[in-house]
């Protein structure tokens, strides 16, 4: 058994020796002190995992000092001390969480077991943290979740490309976390100590989309009011995000490319040249090599900024991930609007795994949070679930149930196989006797 350090606190001197020489005889380190203030008092100069800590002490209590113990030394696990009598304190003393108690007179055994009892669990909440942290490392980067093998493969390459300023083009659909990526990949490059500046080129109208980079001196325009710096100038030492980046113009192509080819731009109505040097992230959700197909999109501008791409992968092709998506948006939701919703229910979990999710992690994101909204209980449920025209509506043409979907497959596989048991019972991974309860209990039939 681990050795462990152990402070013995009673007022008796038989007790301590006693308890002293059994615990040192298992192997333990132990201290003892007479009274809760030198306990007190030792704490604050040394360390222990556990605390035997006699109930009825003169001066401080023992239930005082278990009060102070919990608040300030929340790693050490208290046994109480009690004679027959102070049960009942004991009982006050398991409730602000002592882990046990012992009784007066003690017998070793009983206490070895005790001390063997709580190591094992001192242990085991070790191994729980510790699974922990290497759970969220492995599902949790930056501010992106994912155990899905296509996500595990984004944080890869964003880890990989750590040390360079590369550009870097990231494609994906709608919804799927494009921006969330970008912030990622410059949080993890040399210049994340810069600013991260994002520009929403479908957002900007054209017409102001060269004043929005570039920025203008006072009198420019109409409305050009006073002299305002542009996005390619506030980027400096740090990275520009371009969302969207189909969007833009032909002629700001253009702009744009000379821009990041020379790292010089002028403000409009300018006369001087400004020298921005910064890191170019580019999104989008459209196929960029048809519009270079379709003349809509510059060539030499696509493969400037793709130096480094990758996907993001839709919701659908990643489904593992949207249990873990849904209770971090619950979680984050409750949070916000305050609500006591604690759980998904199991089928309302069913229904979010089975639809497609065309607006993406986006959506998902929404979904949670109109449920956490309407839920009426610390549950949710399938009725708080409603996305388009509700997810009842949609998966009216799929299946209600995981039920639903095992009595369909089960059935499509004996049909396929000519209702041959054995066959159909290794085709599905399941034993014989399984298959025919299943048949039985879903009521199938051969066509």
């Amino acid at each position: 058994m681990e050795q462990v350090r152990i402070l013995v606190v009673d007022d008796e001197l038989v007790i301590r020796e006693s308890l002293a020489g059994w615990l040192k005889r298992d192997g333990h380190h132990v201290s003892t002190v007479e009274s809760g203030e030198q306990a007190l008092d030792i704490l604050k100069n040394q360390s222990f995992d556990i605390l035997l800590l006699d109930i009825q002490l003169d001066g401080i209590s023992g239930l005082e000092v278990l009060t102070h113990v919990k608040e300030e030394y929340e790693d050490i696990d208290v046994i109480m001390i009690t004679a027959f009598g102070t049960v009942p304190s004991a009982v006050q003393a398991m409730k602000s969480h002592a882990f046990d108690y012992i009784l007066k007179p003690f017998d070793p055994n009983e206490l070895g077991v005790l001390i063997e009892k709580l190591v094992a669990h001192r242990a085991q909440k070790k191994e729980n943290i510790f699974l922990k942290e290497e759970y969220e490392n492995l599902t949790r980067f930056e501010s992106m979740i994912g155990q899905s093998k296509p996500m595990q493969e984004v944080f890869r390459l964003i880890q990989d490309i750590r040390d360079v300023e590369s550009s870097v083009l990231i494609t994906g659909e709608t919804g799927s976390g494009k921006g969330l990526a970008a912030k990622a990949i410059h949080c993890n490059s040399p210049v994340k100590d810069g600013p991260f500046v994002s520009v929403n080129c479908g957002a900007i109208p054209k017409h102001i989309m060269e004043s929005e980079l570039f920025g203008h001196r006072r009198g420019a325009f109409t409305d050009a009011k006073e002299n305002r710096k542009g996005r390619l100038e506030l980027a400096a030492g740090g990275t520009l995000f371009l969302d969207e980046i189909g969007e833009i113009s032909m002629r700001m192509q253009i702009d744009l490319l000379q821009v990041l080819e020379d790292k010089i731009f002028y403000k409009v109505g300018g006369t001087q040249p400004i020298t921005a040097s910064f890191r170019v992230i580019a999104a989008t959700n459209a196929d960029l090599e048809q519009a270079i197909r379709n003349r809509t999109f510059r060539e030499d501008l696509y493969y400037r900024l793709n130096v480094i791409c990758f996907t993001m992968p839709p919701l659908r092709d990643r489904k593992e991930d949207i249990p873990l998506l849904a209770e971090h948006f619950l979680h984050q939701f409750t949070r916000e609007v305050n609500r006591g919703v604690e759980r998904i229910s199991r089928d309302a979990m069913d229904e979010l795994m089975l639809y497609e999710w065309p607006g993406n992690v986006r959506e998902l994101s929404n979904a949670i949070e109109r449920a956490v909204v309407v839920c009426r209980t610390g549950t949710i449920t399938p009725h708080d679930l409603p996305i388009g025209a509700s997810l009842e509506d949609e998966l009216k043409t799929r299946y209600f149930s995981l039920n639903d979907m095992e009595k369909q497959h089960i059935h499509k596989i004996l049909e396929q196989t000519g209702w041959n048991i054995s066959k159909s019972a290794v085709i599905l991974g399941i034993d014989r006797s399984t298959l025919y309860n299943k048949i039985k209990r879903y009521e199938l039939k051969p066509d």
